[in-house]
């Protein structure tokens, strides 16, 4: 029987700072570590096609450690191990929070996942007699290939319109017989996971208690503080699950001021306080700091929503509007496009005058990390902080 914990009280203030600290936006960014120490940090990077400044996956480690190269970003996230023959990947794609890019290490805990998936049907799509066997077949005998090598990808523009080639591939996937290397113009890149995996992960199959309790603890971790639903949402557990186990993840029981649910808390990050200095950045929609619209409401009193699938007249603030994260606080959104080299903000709301600077700074910053020479406001919400803003940022270019 575990021996019930003390509980640690804190102020919504405290559990703020922890969770930028967790989430990598409070103190010195980790340089050593690069984009694959954000990866293995945050436990994972989710994918998305979506791409107006850059896609997602590049703007989760931009947003941390500032105007890291494009080029490196995918190359750490899919160049493999040049002192390992054969070359392995640091990572790999998977069904976590939603498709995302994982830690090669974390392969094993995903098992109870891949057990799931064999277990239920998916999307009702057709696999003809043989197609599976085939697509494993030459997989085997050609190595990497995309869906279109392995005879066939998308027949419409519809999703859900798969030739059998691509479901089978899919299925593979979700299975892990076959894991996706690299991009190659978007498209995934498949191998056999015998091939890709480095063999002592392959062959880790661990129970679903162990993989759950370990996803719970890196929940967790990458949160720094959160409640039951918070730390289910940050792989997609469910609840139940998360009850089955965090007793034992190695999670402390804690109060936050203004929660209404209890919570649970990285040990770690109640060692010393939050400090440092905050980072000042645009937000990919898709940023695991605002994956939750609960949770960010509860913590920085701010309604995030992705509008790019929302009807246009029905958008607020618009298409791909990206929070802007400033002195640990939300400050403002931009929604922002690129014509050539000017930086087109399409709309820009802001949290009084005071967010002003850090919402240009951020602009500035986003532009100069897009090679964009200019930057074009739109359309501001309060008219009367246009021109504030329009004058910082000539002064911010000059």
């Amino acid at each position: 029987m575990t021996t019930p914990r003390p509980t640690t009280d804190l102020s919504s203030d405290e559990a703020r700072r922890i969770a930028l600290r967790a989430q990598g936006f409070l103190g010195a960014p980790d340089r050593r570590g690069g984009v694959r120490g954000v990866l293995r940090h945050l436990g994972a990077v989710q994918l998305d096609t979506i791409s107006v400044l850059a896609r997602s996956h590049e703007l989760v480690p931009y947003a941390r450690l500032g105007a890291v190269g494009r080029r490196p970003v995918e190359d750490a996230y899919w160049t493999p191990s040049a002192d390992a023959s054969p070359a392995r990947p640091h990572a790999f794609e998977y069904w976590s929070h939603a498709a995302c890019i994982l830690p090669v290490e974390e392969w094993p805990h995903f098992a109870f996942r891949r057990r799931a998936y064999r277990g239920r049907p998916h999307w009702n799509h057709e696999l003809p007699d043989g197609t599976y066997d085939q697509v494993l077949k030459q997989l085997r005998a050609e190595g990497p290939l995309t869906a279109t090598e392995l005879g066939g990808a998308k027949r419409t523009s519809e999703w859900w319109d798969w030739s059998g080639a691509k479901v089978a591939v899919e299925r593979a996937l979700m299975y892990g017989e076959v894991v996706c290397v690299t991009r190659r113009g978007w498209k995934r890149v498949y191998d056999l996971a015998e091939r890709a995996i480095p063999g002592p992960l392959l062959h880790d199959e661990l129970d679903d208690t162990e993989c759950l309790r370990r996803l719970v603890r890196l929940a967790g971790g990458s949160l720094g503080v959160g409640t039951r639903a918070d730390i289910a949402d940050y792989h997609r557990l469910k609840g139940e699950q998360v009850d089955a186990v965090i007793a034992d993840s190695g999670l402390v029981p804690v109060t936050v001021e203004g929660w209404s649910k209890p919570a649970w808390a990285d040990p770690a990050a109640l060692e010393t306080p939050a400090r440092g200095r905050h980072r000042t950045t645009l937000l990919s929609p898709f940023d695991s700091l605002v994956w939750d619209r609960a949770r960010t409401e509860r913590i920085f009193g701010f309604t995030h929503r992705l509008e790019a699938y929302v009807p246009k007249p029905k958008r607020v603030y618009g298409y791909f509007a990206m929070p802007v994260l400033a002195g640990g606080r939300l400050v403002g959104r931009v929604d922002p496009a690129r014509e050539g080299r000017t930086l087109v903000a399409k709309q820009v709301t802001l949290d009084g005058a005071r967010a002003v600077p850090a919402v240009a700074e951020a602009l500035v910053e986003a532009a100069r990390w897009v090679e964009c020479t200019d930057i074009r406001v739109e359309r501001v919400d309060a008219p009367a902080l246009r021109a504030p803003l329009t004058g910082e940022l000539a002064r911010l270019l000059a």
